[in-house]
């Protein structure tokens, strides 16, 4: 029998992004805001979107931020890294180009103190199997992102799964988004769509679109995916409002993905790290769209004991209310769902950073 596991509590500075390009807070305001209000011990945060210059990072910025993770009582956990292919205007990376690119970013992620590196479903298994050495060099997690409109179950991810298999690195694995997972179009988007003026016609008719799919399950593959996208632009169009109708297609298809939450345990024992992806939290203090509840039981069951960084993704749309009070909300909706399923969220900094070091391999004498 699996012992129950006790998944680390923590946070994405993603989350806060709104705050921060207002610039209402800089990196070390948010960090410090993390700390003080008990979003940690967990720390996940974005290279490209934190750190200047990245992935240049020097010795002494990076003494810096590690004294300051320390003296706020916070633990790494991931930083997010970029797959970025298309990075040239005329033409893709060639594989060399890709692993040096990335060798770059892993090793960024050493020196800054991150055990792991979230990857992109744009890494093939072939370029994973390669980066492999790399991430062993560094002592650095890849944990590629399971995101939608991708699932646990899909060809792709199962490649990667089955090539993880064969290759028995340690330092393979994926970063579990649950916005893979959704149970129900995010009211907070709809009132956000009504504030641009669409009609309660319009947003009925989008929902039920939704639900429709839902009930079908993720597509099969990407002319079902792009079917269901063009289904949701035409709605647009039909309703006098075809501004929004590639919005709809993008949240609907893209953002929301309709996977059921036991799919997960296709990948289970690969997965390294969980985003903790949700759009909102009701008057009744739960998340209407997001399963959040059966996710963590899931977590909990199958004895996960890595770090869940909850990440809000209700920003791009919701300006009215505060992020900081809603990822409150949902990580107490996270601690709830953990102590009903017999376990608990682990808050402590001491547990937390010996669970973590004991949940990722390690290399002895690592590149840093």
């Amino acid at each position: 029998m699996t012992n129950l596991g006790s998944p680390i509590q923590g946070v994405t500075l993603y989350s806060f992004t709104r705050a921060f390009h207002g610039r209402e807070y800089d990196l070390e305001g948010l960090i410090r805001k993390v700390a003080a209000e008990g979003y940690g011990p967990g720390l996940e945060i974005i290279g490209f979107s934190s750190f200047r210059g990245f992935p240049e990072i020097d010795d002494r910025f990076a003494g810096s931020f590690r004294d300051l993770v320390a003296e706020t009582g916070l633990v790494t956990t991931s930083l997010a890294v970029n797959a970025d292919i298309g990075i040239h205007r005329d033409r893709l990376l060639t594989q060399d180009e890709l692993l040096e690119y990335m060798r770059r970013q892993i090793a960024a992620a050493a020196k800054l103190g991150f055990p792991i590196a979230r990857v992109q479903i744009s890494i093939t298994p072939d370029s994973m199997e390669a980066l492999a050495p790399i991430a062993e060099e560094y002592g650095v997690t890849l944990a590629l992102e399971v995101h939608a409109d991708q699932y646990a179950s899909h060809p792709r991810i199962l490649a990667l799964r089955d090539r993880y298999e064969k290759v028995g690195s340690p330092f393979l694995g994926f970063t579990m988004d649950w916005g893979a997972t959704v149970s129900g179009f995010a009211p907070s988007l709809i009132e956000a769509y009504r504030r641009r003026g669409a009609s309660d016609d319009l947003l009925a008719q989008v929902v039920g679109l939704w639900d429709e799919f839902y009930r079908q399950g993720p597509p099969a593959d990407q002319a079902e995916h792009g079917e269901r996208f063009g289904r949701f632009i035409a709605l647009g169009a039909q309703n006098g409002r075809p501004d929004l109708g590639i919005d709809f297609g993008i949240n609907g298809t893209g953002l929301f993905g309709p996977a059921r939450v036991d799919d997960w345990l296709e990948i289970f024992p690969w997965i390294k790290h969980v985003h903790g992806k949700f759009f909102g939290i009701d008057d009744n203090g739960e998340e209407p769209s997001v399963p959040v509840r059966d996710l963590v039981r899931l977590l909990v069951e199958s004895g996960y004991n890595g770090a869940i960084s909850s990440e809000y993704e209700g920003w791009h749309w919701n300006h009215w209310q505060s992020p900081f009070d809603i990822i409150r909300d949902e990580q107490a909706v996270q601690r709830s769902a953990a102590e009903a399923a017999g376990s608990r969220m682990t808050t402590d900094l001491a547990q937390a950073r010996a669970q973590l070091a004991a949940w990722l391999p390690t290399t002895e004498g690592a590149s840093a």
